[in-house]
């Protein structure tokens, strides 16, 4: 029997055997065996006569829950609270009876995956008092991650078994766990460097929420397993000679990307898995840091790498610790993926924040801290604001969301969610620099506030110490501190903006608005005719507004030299910041990616 059929198998019910067995696949853990044994025996007590809703006996699921634990090799206490997991919904068993019998440790554990347990975590599919209890949910499982992160990974190996033993569950509650897993689960375990619990949450999630998409990828993956061995070792003996002329050991596996990996190619490329060519990648193993880009050059002798495709992970480490090179090259005709790291490396990349719950080598028994990852400041800094509607969202992009790696001139490297904007990356810098900034550059050009930031870019933010946040900076501001502190200072210094932001006021502003807009046709009229005598005349600074804000550079263009009431355009210029046009003016209309680089501007009324 395989460690994973062990692992699986829902059929075994031979306690000793299945106790044995765990030692045999696991033999790390004999100077624990002792006190594994006794929480097995423990739990069988507890539990005897006991069975699942799908008839199964009890003991199963915690047993191969505490096995993927093992696999991750951590320490015996989430061995033990594995088993536990959810033993304190069982009749005569107390958290004090754990405690004295296996520590403190295990005690909280098991505490703290049963109030998570407890919780309606899902999907957030709505609004109102649901997200808001989704909101709070999330809160509180935070709090028990930042307490003791092995909480969390006992509680995504309970939910990674679950979703594999889901044949027996009606469509609605498959899907339901499904969707769960690739909103909650599959990213908690990304930002957790987790990657082969990432890859079958998305995988099993994507095989119960999109079965037909599931089973067309999986048959053309088993159709081109025999062309794809043969191209693999091909390219696998080509790199092993390269590296043994260099005189450097080296070991290299293949594999095909996993499923929900190419479905998301499908969707962006918009083909067929028939007609996706990159699914194939090489993983080699080296022995130092040095050792990795010398391959990385002797792979780029042997075949063209794609432009674009290159990533250094080794010199710029994720948030999760993961750290390889990554680099996509034209092997034969075909792309082919080639990730180099090494060992060390690949434990980390391989079981991520659990790698860091080893025993250190020696008779010690200290735990390795692993709170100076990025992701736990964050799980602080989120767990302290305020519970709003927002927080679920803003929650999922910011810690569970995809993210951009950006640069100061200095150089210093700041990590912000995918669609951030230059606000966003002032703030990350510091309040009083988001507070003042009235430009960006993006690579040396003027980019607008509201621009999308781009991964790589050095920014280099533009201030004013006259200028202040203004609420249509909100629309742009994708973090929760940006949003935070922007709505702390209007709050704080515009005494309209509390009103404004009331149910009853929005209605009011807008219906004034449709007043305004009305009225502001009229008056355009007016200064041309004559003033009108029913409406008192509107007096005009001269100054532009951009995207309902007055902090931008803007200059008047010379070759149409725009005055009120002309009607105006605006575009994003490469060095002078938003250059207003006349709209009717010929250069404006001549000026390349027009539709990309212009912005809405009009005159400010005093």
């Amino acid at each position: 029997m395989t460690q994973e059929e062990f692992i699986f198998n829902n059929e075994i019910t031979d306690t000793d055997f299945l106790i044995k067995t765990f030692f045999e696949f696991f033999p790390s853990y004999k100077n624990e065996q002792n006190k594994i044994l006794s929480a097995w025996n423990f739990l069988l007590e507890k539990t005897r006569g006991l069975t699942r809703s799908c008839g199964r006996p009890y003991f199963l699921h915690p047993m191969r829950v505490a096995s993927i634990l093992a696999k991750n090799n951590l320490d015996s206490d989430s061995i033990i609270s594995g088993l536990f997991h959810n033993i304190l919904s069982v009749d005569d068993v107390s958290i004090e009876e754990i405690e004295k019998k296996f520590g403190r440790d295990v005690a909280t554990i098991i505490q703290g995956t049963a109030k998570i347990t407890a919780l309606p975590i899902s999907s957030a599919q709505g609004g109102g008092r649901k997200t808001l209890q989704q909101a709070d949910s999330i809160r509180k499982m935070l709090f028990a991650m930042v307490g003791d992160v092995r909480v969390i990974l006992v509680k995504l190996a309970d939910r990674l078994d679950r979703l594999r033993n889901l044949k027996g569950f009606d469509e609605k509650t498959r899907r339901a766990v499904a969707f769960e897993a690739i909103d909650i689960w599959a990213p908690l375990a990304d930002r957790l460097g987790m990657s082969n619990e990432k890859n079958e949450f998305e995988d099993l999630s994507l095989k119960y929420s999109n079965p037909d998409v599931f089973a067309q990828i999986k048959a053309i993956v088993a159709q081109k397993k025999n062309e794809r061995s043969g191209y693999l070792e091909q390219a696998v003996n080509e790199i092993q000679a390269a590296a043994k002329n260099a005189g450097i050991e080296i070991s290299v596996s293949s594999r095909a990307k996993h499923f929900y990996s190419i479905y998301q190619k499908m969707r962006k490329r918009n083909k067929e898995a028939s007609e996706l060519f990159d699914l194939l990648a090489l993983r080699v193993l080296c022995k130092s840091v040095g050792e990795c880009y010398t391959i990385l050059g002797l792979v780029h002798n042997l075949w063209k790498p794609l432009e674009g495709r290159f990533k250094d992970y080794i010199a710029m480490p994720k948030s999760n610790g993961y750290q390889s090179l990554h680099t996509t090259v034209i092997c034969h005709g075909k792309p082919l993926e080639i990730q180099i790291r090494t060992d060390e490396m690949h434990r980390v990349a391989e079981h991520g924040v659990a790698s860091h719950w080893l025993y250190k080598k020696g008779s010690s028994h200290d735990l390795v801290d692993v709170k100076n990852l990025s992701i736990f400041n964050q799980l602080r800094k989120l767990r302290d604001d305020s519970t709003d509607e927002n927080f679920f969202n803003e929650f999922k992009n910011e810690l569970l969301g995809d993210e951009i790696v950006v640069f100061t001139p200095n150089g210093d490297v700041i990590r912000l969610p995918l669609g951030s904007t230059a606000i966003d990356f002032a703030y990350t810098i510091h309040s009083e620099i988001g507070e003042k900034i009235v430009g960006a550059k993006a690579n040396g050009k003027i980019i607008p506030l509201g621009t999308p930031l781009a991964n790589t870019q050095i920014i280099e933010v533009i201030t004013n110490p006259q200028t202040h946040p203004v609420e249509g900076w909100l629309k742009f501001a994708k973090t929760s501190k940006a949003r935070q502190k922007i709505r702390a200072w209007l709050s704080a210094n515009d005494a309209n903006y509390e009103t404004k932001n009331s149910s009853a006021a929005k209605v009011g502003a807008k219906n004034a608005a449709t007043s305004a807009n009305a009225n502001s046709s009229v008056q355009k009229i007016s200064h041309k005719k004559g003033t009108n005598p029913n409406n008192p005349p509107v007096h005009h600074s001269g100054k532009v507004r951009v995207e309902n804000s007055k902090n931008f550079l803007v200059s008047l263009a010379k070759c149409c030299n725009p005055k009120y009431p002309d009607a105006i355009c605006g575009y994003v210029s490469r060095a002078r910041g938003i250059t207003v046009h006349r709209a009717n003016c010929l250069t404006y209309l001549r000026i390349p990616n027009l539709e990309k680089r212009s912005v809405k501007v009009e005159w400010e009324k005093e």
